[in-house]
Parts: C-alpha cells; structure tokens; sequence
C-alpha cells in the first residue's frame, strides 16, 4: 500500500498545528514501515549519596537479593543491572560535589572559575558535553532517529538557581542545560498551546475536533494510543490545577538563607505529574533522550511528606552511628528508588506504538548520583542502576567492578545506542575501552 506523506495527508484533512504534537509519533501518520525501534534512554538524578549498607546487594551475578534502599525495585530484577565499583575519577577544580555534579555526565574537568566550593576550591562549569546531550546530538543527525525535541531535561524540586551543583546536562563546555521543574512550562513546551496557569484552560479544546477528524483515519492500535495520550493530558491538567490550589509549584531559595530549600509538601505529587509528562512525551517520540534531575547536588530539601524536618544534605554529613538520622536517609533514598520505579512501571505499562512489547522493553533507565556516600565525600562507588531493555546488556544481575572510571560506562551506554564513542570525556580515563555488560 502505498503510503501516506505526512505534512500532505495532514494538510488534505485541514489538521492545525495545535494537533501535531498528538500525532507526530504514530505510524499511521508518518508513514514509518512497522515494526520500527525506537531506542531510548533516560537518565534520573537523585544527591547526596547513599548509605552503601542499605544499597548494595552482598552478591554477585544473577541470584542477588535486595537491601532496604532497592526494596522498591524488586518487581523489575530481571530487567536491572545493580553496578558497584564505578567511579568518577575526574580530579581538578571544585569540590567533590561540584565535580559529582558538573563532571557526572561530561566526564571532563570542571573549566576554572570563581565558584567558591567548600573547602575553599573555586571552579566553573564542565569543560565537555554531556552523555545525554552528545547522544541526542548523534540521534538528531540521522533522519530514521530525529525527533522534535531530541532530548527533554526535567527537573523536580530544582531550586532557582544556577551553579555547578544545580546542572548535570551539558550543551558543550560552558555550556549547562537547565531542567525544567514546573509542569506548565514542560506542558506548554511539549503541547505548544498552553493557557496561563493562573486560568487553566484544557489543551484540549484548541484541537479536539482535529484530532476527532484524523482518528478515523488511523490504525487500531494508533487510535489506542491516541486515547491514551489524550486522557493522560487531560488527567495531568486535572492534576496541575489541583496542585496549584495546595501550594505555590517554585521552588526558590528563600532570600534569608540560600544554604536552606523549602521544598513543597506537594513534590510528590509534582514527581508524578512529570514522570507521566516524561513518559507521554516519548511514547509521543517527541524525544529519545530524557533527564530526571531530583533537587541538587548539595541540595537541603527538607522532605516533610517522609516525617523528616532537617535538611537532606545536613543528614547526609551525620556519622553512620547517628541511628536517627541513618533511618531518615533510608526513608530519603527508598522514596527516590520509589519514583524510578514508578518511573519503570509506568513504561512498563505503555505499549509502543509500532507494536513489540513496551516502552521500557526498548528504554535504558538509569539511576545514579553524585557522590557514592555523603558523609566521606567518596567520588568511588557512585550509585548506578540501569532497569529496562534494547542496550543488548544482560540484564537480572549485580556487577562488581574496581574503581572503573564513569567514563567508560557511558561509552558502553553509547555503543549500545549505534554511537561507537572510543573515548568519552578525559582521554586518559577510557583506558580499557567501553565496559563489557553484555
């Protein structure tokens, strides 16, 4: 049969631009052949380290049981990959969070700069572009893998400011990418026809006629997906509007103290709006590239849905034996595992839109931070956990590795995405080549 040119199949119908963004990734419309690929990754950022004893597994390979932090993730064993022993061993400029940070995904030194870190360690920004950003950069310059957007920085609970702890994403040297962590302006990046918060009006009603005019036309499945992504819009919109009326969606640094973050008891709630916005906006294939940053490195966000008053950073320094403040970093670090599996369910649950299982079966997720340990600072063992499919990795076990430079990980991560990357970052730490998880 023969198929169908989108732009002309679209204009023949009377479409608006308003409507595109609903369509632009279904098959029906684009006339792509069936079944098509679509490799992804997402990239989800917690601080502040974690308590090693609660995280990793005590055994190797496939048959590894799972500690209190990783409890939530259990129903995704099969599909994960829990890897000890990788280290950022960036040196240089800054503090060990401004280089957990700004050096976590570019792999590179910090540039100089008067950013005063603790210690009294000035930096600026990373030197190198960033994994995410360098693999959307490969995706947009092919034709079958460019999409709208590339790549969508999201961000929650992200304080309103702009330094080397605040910023993981990369452009190029000098160049950071700021998260957004207001669901309006990401629905209003992605949908285009977005009223004022203030007067919320559905995204909805500029297009609905459009899109009830073009759904005859489409295949069963498209139009399944089309209802899903339309129900899913109006359900965030319903969201938004209820949690405007519980509390003000910024999250600023109040002027009295910049070292203190009232982060707002609905984040929670904010998390899950932009987890769903996340996931709607690649099963839409406006991008194959995703991050999720939670907060900042440093960050003192004090998470009074979890009971807890003092600020994540200031529990992060206290001594392992300080049994209080152990359990509330166990509570911390549990929620955020929480979320990534949320994270992982919730493309679990969403089919692909060509046919082939789920989003998540051709979606590398991995969850990582800064530091390894938030009381000694350590650049080794830094958290990272991968759950999903299409990198060709043998998923379903604990690897222990010794003190592998971050940078190679991300080369395997490349590789695996058709970007034969032979260095990543700082030269001399990619001795080894990419990492062999397969």
């Amino acid at each position: 049969m023969k198929q169908l040119h989108r732009r002309q199949f679209l204009r023949d119908l009377g479409i608006s631009a308003g409507a595109l963004p609903f369509l632009a990734g279904l098959p029906s419309i684009t006339g792509a052949p069936v079944p098509q690929r679509k490799q992804r990754l997402i990239i989800m950022f917690s601080p502040n380290g974690t308590l090693p004893n609660e995280f990793w597994p005590d055994q190797e390979g496939a048959d590894f049981s799972f500690k209190s932090i990783l409890k939530p993730l259990e129903p995704f064993k099969q599909q994960m990959l829990v890897l000890h022993g990788i280290a950022n061993k960036v040196q240089g400029d800054g503090d060990s969070h401004m280089r957990g940070m700004s050096c976590l995904l570019t792999c590179d030194e910090l540039l100089k700069g008067n950013i005063m870190g603790g210690g009294g360690n000035p930096a600026g920004w990373a030197s190198n572009i960033s994994i995410d950003q360098e693999l959307k950069n490969f995706l947009q310059s092919r034709a079958e893998t460019k999409t709208r957007f590339g790549s969508l920085e999201f961000g929650v609970a992200v304080p309103e400011r702009a330094d080397p702890w605040t910023r993981m994403s990369y452009a190029g040297g000098n160049q950071p990418v700021a998260p957004i962590d207001d669901p309006h302006q990401i629905l209003k990046k992605v949908y285009g026809r977005m009223k004022d918060k203030d007067s919320l009006v559905s995204i909805l009603d500029d297009v609905r006629e459009d899109l009830k005019r073009v759904s005859s036309k489409l295949s069963a499945r498209d139009k399944a997906l089309l209802d899903q992504h339309m129900t899913l819009v109006r359900s965030m919109e319903q969201d938004l509007a209820d949690a405007d009326k519980q509390g003000k969606l910024a999250h600023a640094v109040p002027q009295v103290d910049p070292s203190i973050e009232l982060v707002n008891d609905n984040t929670p709630q904010i998390s899950r709006i932009q987890i769903d916005l996340l996931v709607n906006s690649l099963a839409n294939d406006m991008a194959r590239i995703g991050t999720l940053q939670y907060m900042r490195s440093v960050g003192m966000a004090q998470m009074r849905w979890l009971g807890i008053q003092e600020g994540h950073h200031s529990l992060s320094h206290d001594p392992d034996d300080k049994k209080e403040s152990y359990d509330k970093l166990i509570k911390i670090n549990t929620w955020f595992a929480g979320e990534f599996a949320y994270l992982a369910k919730r493309l679990s649950e969403t089919p692909e839109a060509t046919g082939g299982g789920s989003m998540l079966d051709n979606t590398l997720l991995v969850w990582t931070n800064e530091l390894g340990k938030g009381n000694s600072h350590t650049l080794d063992n830094i958290p990272y956990i991968m759950i999903g499919g299409g990198s060709g990795f043998k998923m379903g076990r604990s690897l222990k590795f010794t003190k592998a430079a971050h940078n190679r990980l991300w080369m395997s991560v490349a590789q695996s995405m058709g970007h034969d990357l032979q260095t990543f970052g700082k030269k001399e730490l990619c001795e080894g080549g990419a990492l062999n998880l397969a």
